[in-house]
């Protein structure tokens, strides 16, 4: 349930009628999460509300975009909405992970917030276990997508100009039958519930995923939110004059966040 905070003239879910809609799946390497970090941070969008679930473990913290010690204060909770009205942008992050057997339920909720609130479609940035790929997966890029069939009819074109690979299905019996194939991430969450959800209920959604494995992820999520870019454009590359490269990640903000993200340094004390 979306629930609108008083900062920033909360809004109601009406109001997110025609606006894309971007969240993270709770996946391997936090990969989703730490990109919709960097679009929320570099973007600096503003709170506007909380998603109330019971699914997801409590928890409470500081502001994790703070940009000044007057905002470093500022209470933060497990899964929160984030708006920039001139992109005609609505954000969800959430930053932790889900209570064991609540994995429906959430889905069920979230996509019922989706209808309600008329948002145009849904972007989900995921990640998935590099090690179980496939010898198909294993070529060429580690970037995946998948669109609904709604989203199909709009956008499919454009997907094929942009040279992107769709997700690959994978064999659901293999060396028994490979001719049934199904559609397997591992290590993805939620992603393969949201996305079949969204097929059989008529939403338009994109996962943008990549392959990866637990360690530092940090360039998996800056791989990740540049695929994104591509497509939506969310912040204009520039290009080298000397090499005509373009060169995205430089642009990205890093929240202050970050500095945390493996945790504290040893106190000297300890020496």
């Amino acid at each position: 349930m979306f629930v609108p905070c008083g900062r920033g003239g909360g809004s109601a879910s009406s109001d997110f009628k025609g606006k894309g809609s971007h969240m993270p799946a709770v996946s391997v390497g936090n990969v989703g999460q730490l990109a919709i970090d960097l679009v929320i941070s570099t973007l600096d969008m503003t709170k506007v509300g909380y998603f109330y679930t019971d699914c997801l473990v409590p928890m409470v913290g500081n502001n994790p975009y703070a940009t000044a010690e007057e905002n470093s204060v500022e209470l933060s909770i497990n899964a929160e909405v984030y708006s920039l009205p001139s992109k005609k942008l609505v954000v969800l992050q959430i930053r932790s992970p889900f209570i064991k057997n609540k994995y429906r339920p959430f889905c069920q909720a979230l996509l019922s917030w989706v209808k309600s609130s008329k948002c145009a479609r849904v972007v989900v940035l995921s990640s998935s276990h590099a090690y179980q790929r496939n010898d198909e997966q294993l070529l060429g890029t580690p970037l995946r997508y998948l669109l609904t069939p709604d989203l199909e009819k709009a956008v499919g074109g454009l997907m094929q100009e942009l040279n992107w690979k769709e997700m690959e299905k994978v064999a659901a019996y293999p060396g028994i039958n490979d001719r049934e194939e199904v559609l397997h991430i591992p290590g993805g969450g939620i992603t393969k519930l949201l996305f079949t959800e969204s097929c059989s209920n008529g939403i338009q959604m994109a996962v943008l995923l990549k392959f990866c494995s637990e360690g530092d992820n940090i360039p998996d999520a800056f791989a990740l939110v540049d695929y994104l870019n591509e497509w939506l454009q969310l912040i204009k590359s520039k290009v080298s004059a000397a090499n005509n490269l373009t060169d995205i990640c430089s642009q990205w903000k890093i929240p202050s966040s970050w500095r945390l993200l493996f945790g504290n340094g040893l106190p000297p004390a300890l020496f």
